[in-house]
């Protein structure tokens, strides 16, 4: 009996990952849809040159907010499951505002990295006087609305329906933006602008849904004191610094990349990578779905049903991820350079071979995205660190090097070596934790 136990809790932990991805991909579906139809508006009304200058200042934002944001969602999903199984609500409640504390924190931290990086190198990426201030209110809008904790929240309580509305109020918001800013009349700050309204009304929505799910499930607030979470939460100080450090190499290195194509080849170059990356993403955002989904599912598993459990649920979701990275590629040969022309026009298809590798190295990506989760749900988040430390170095040195000899399709290049790279790392590293 229980063998035949363990095989149900099994089928239903994947059955779990099948619908939280699907929840999440209904909406990122929605967003994808909304994404193509406000980048058509954007990279139409703008033009290549401004459209770069535009993608630089997102870019710069995106970089920052990564760098000094927590991923204080994953804190609440790993060590908010003990809590919630053993009925600890009051240790709970101090779980969750030790991460906002963290989070605000970091975010103001980060403005004002911000001011100092846009003051440095505003000149460098082609920005007035006007658009770095614009540019610094942006970055400070982005920093500022905390979401992670509220994620981490309806994660936690396994409600991806609810996370999923409130993420698609980022491209729902953009899309009306867009239209605003259309009507009134285009410019590089209009869209700023919109953007930052977009960011807003994300973050407020995932407040309100958060709380509400939390009222009576999260113990007294008067009880909360934060720093106490310390001592309840063993490991949660190292935890923390690794998942920031993880997100923060493997998405800086992206962003990155748009930031030095601007120094090299400036805003025409940097703007038709900044497109390439972004309909790259949209075909494979399957991959981040999917990784939230298997996270919070093999913590679930892992403490519930041990190393068995574990094992048997993470061949299913290699499996699954195969397939889907398998599908992308083809899909991206089939519609991606008519897609880049009827989005953005003739003028933008010299970005179609960077589509194609950049569709490839996310594909990587994709295919190894069971990875990642399983070294954070099994106390090998420090060996997850160095893989991707290693990774982003082997990105950055790339970059140096292949940049300026064959400009951005050498930095496509550079990312297609460093994901393979990274997928053969975690694919041994998981094999080894899995034996062990």
């Amino acid at each position: 009996m229980k063998a035949r136990r363990g095989d149900s809790d099994r089928h239903e932990g994947f059955g779990r990952i099948l619908a939280n991805t699907g929840w999440l991909l209904g909406g990122k579906g929605v967003g994808a849809v909304l994404s193509l139809a406000y980048l058509a508006i954007v990279t139409r009304t703008l033009g290549v040159a401004d459209f770069g200058r535009f993608a630089l200042v997102l870019s710069a934002a995106q970089a920052i907010r990564t760098l000094m944001t927590f991923d204080s969602w994953q804190i609440i999903v790993r060590y908010g499951q003990g809590h919630l199984a053993a009925g600890l609500s009051d240790a709970l409640a101090r779980l969750v505002r030790f991460c906002i504390l963290i989070d605000m924190a970091a975010a103001l931290i980060g403005c004002l990295l911000a001011a100092l990086i846009i003051l440095v190198f505003g000149d460098m990426m082609e920005l007035s006087t006007d658009m770095a201030v614009d540019a610094m209110a942006f970055c400070a809008v982005m920093l500022l609305t905390i979401r992670s904790t509220p994620t981490g929240l309806l994660r936690l309580f396994d409600r991806f329906d609810t996370d999923t509305l409130a993420d698609t109020m980022i491209p729902v918001g953009r899309m009306i933006g867009a239209l605003v800013v259309l009507g009134a009349g285009h410019s590089i700050r209009g869209y700023l602008i919109a953007w930052g309204a977009a960011e807003l009304l994300c973050a407020a929505v995932y407040w309100w849904l958060a709380l509400r799910e939390a009222r009576g499930r999260t113990g007294s607030w008067r009880k909360a004191r934060a720093l106490d979470a310390r001592r309840e939460n063993p490991g949660i100080v190292t935890f923390l610094i690794s998942t920031n450090l993880q997100t923060t190499l493997a998405s800086v290195g992206r962003q990155m990349a748009v930031l030095i194509i601007g120094l090299f080849t400036g805003p025409t170059g940097a703007g038709l990578y900044r497109l390439a990356n972004q309909l790259a993403v949209a075909l494979t955002k399957i991959s981040g779905l999917l990784s939230r989904s298997i996270f919070v599912e093999l913590a679930r598993t892992r403490t519930a049903q041990g190393t068995d459990g574990l094992r048997l649920l993470f061949r299913r979701t290699n499996r699954l991820a195969m397939i889907a990275g398998v599908v992308i590629v083809a899909l991206i040969l089939l519609i991606g350079r008519p897609l880049l022309e009827l989005i953005a026009g003739p003028a933008f298809l010299p970005a179609y071979p960077l589509l194609l590798m950049l569709g490839i190295a996310a594909s990587i990506d994709l295919v190894g995205v069971s990875y990642r989760p399983l070294l954070m749900a099994t106390e090998a988040a420090a060996l997850s660190l160095r893989i991707t430390l290693v990774t982003t170095m082997l990105l950055l040195a790339l970059l140096t090097l292949l940049l300026p000899l064959y400009g951005p399709i050498g930095a496509a290049a550079a990312n297609i070596a460093a994901a393979a790279v990274g997928f053969v790392l975690m694919a041994l590293a998981s094999r080894w934790i899995l034996r062990n």
